[in-house]
């Protein structure tokens, strides 16, 4: 049988965390599983605890393509990192919150040697969810860019004392003009992120759909919208833009947006799995994340 291989992603910025990841390392390693940490966590890891330094180094002595589930310690910024690191493999990601708030995490650090080990048994359930795919056309309309966003895709301003001025497109016809921050195109997951800020609504996990939000516009119509799976969405930067805009993708990835630029937003061919131990119901998750009030419910009669 093959040596299972399991990626940890943690940075040695929190000394939790360094300690959360050396019991993990062990964890994998006594249950005969090869635990794998990526560029530039082994390196920072091994600065402070020397013991990290010869663990398995992603795209060196493992590739992509061999691992089984990737181990997340963190919030939901090191979640989406390592969404990143798997995406062409597909390998489901696992997240243990080390204390931020956030949603993607599936366990809380007190239940980590546990969750360890019920991967090792493979005990575990794999949640699709959707995911973006993302182009950026020049004028001329030929593709400059290729991404994905598990969160969302924002086509925000570059400069602080200017607006963009762009054109909305959904399923290829013109909706409306903006003068704006930018547009925030978010998925379910995403939509108690970046969307949830700018005042978009909150979407269910199990719903398929893509939320678009204007941030700030200048328009009579500037609502919050909630389209079909498998819409297509576009951002025209118009021409009269004064200055430029730039893309970001899960607040990751990034690319400049001249006058004329235009970006093309619909849902991924490639969900992101996500290793779930624990089926919590959402509205469960948004109570606790959120410290929603609700002393005095009786339940159903």
């Amino acid at each position: 049988m093959n040596e299972r291989r399991i990626l940890v992603v943690a940075h040695a910025k929190r000394e939790d965390t360094v300690a959360a990841a050396l019991r993990v390392v062990d964890a994998l390693r006594d249950s005969g599983a090869m635990p794998v940490l990526p560029d530039p966590d082994r390196s920072e890891l091994a600065e402070v605890d020397a013991r990290f330094a010869d663990v398995p180094l992603l795209g060196v002595d493992v590739a992509e393509a061999d691992l089984e589930l990737a181990i997340v310690l963190g919030g939901d910024g090191t979640i989406l990192r390592a969404a990143e690191l798997v995406r062409e493999s597909g390998a489901p990601v696992l997240g243990i919150n080390m204390g931020h708030v956030g949603f993607l995490a599936e366990i809380d650090r007190d239940d980590m040697d546990a969750a360890v080990h019920r991967v090792i048994d493979r005990d575990y359930e794999v949640e699709e969810r959707l995911a973006l795919s993302v182009r950026v056309k020049d004028a001329a309309g030929d593709v400059v860019y290729d991404t994905w966003a598990l969160n969302e895709a924002t086509v925000e301003k570059a400069s602080r004392e200017r607006m963009i001025e762009v054109v909305v497109e959904i399923d290829g016809r013109p909706l409306s003009s903006y003068g704006c921050d930018g547009m925030v195109v978010s998925t379910p997951t995403g939509s108690t992120a970046y969307n949830f800020s700018a005042g978009g609504p909150v979407i269910w996990p199990t719903v398929e759909a893509i939320a678009v939000v204007p941030l700030s516009a200048h328009a009579l119509f500037a609502k919050p919208l909630v389209v079909g799976p498998e819409a297509s969405v576009a951002i025209e930067m118009l021409d009269r833009t004064d200055g430029t805009g730039i893309l970001w993708c899960d607040g990751r990835r990034s690319h400049d947006l001249p006058p004329g630029a235009r970006v093309v937003v619909r849902r991924s061919t490639q969900p992101v799995r996500l290793a779930r131990l624990h089926p919590t119901a959402f509205t469960n998750r948004l109570v606790r994340k959120f410290q929603l009030p609700v002393a005095g419910w009786r339940g159903a009669s």
